[in-house]
């Protein structure tokens, strides 16, 4: 499954996500999602104990000045890696 995180981390329980996620699923970060991904955070640390399969979306980390920010850990992809992942999991999770 791919489930797209869309929403601050500060806004949203990401607890609950990854409860929910299996080593077969990718989470992609967008929007304001992305600051869920800067590296060394607490949060971040926490997504690196639960799932290894993370994206962020290069737009959205550009628009936001994070660039620098995130950990190499993560996958960084633009829209057309978007439409790849929505390719390779036919279910889609909006958080």
């Amino acid at each position: 499954m791919l489930y797209t995180v869309s929403r601050s981390p500060y806004q949203s329980n990401l607890s609950y996500l990854l409860a929910l996620v299996t080593p077969k699923d990718d989470i992609l970060f967008l929007q304001d999602g992305v600051t869920a991904v800067i590296k060394d955070s607490e949060i971040f640390n926490n997504l690196l104990s639960q799932s290894k399969n993370l994206f962020v979306l290069k737009d959205d980390l550009s628009a936001r000045g994070l660039n620098e920010k995130i950990s190499e850990i993560v996958t960084v992809i633009d829209y057309a890696g978007f439409v790849d992942l929505t390719v390779k999991h036919h279910q889609h999770f909006a958080w």
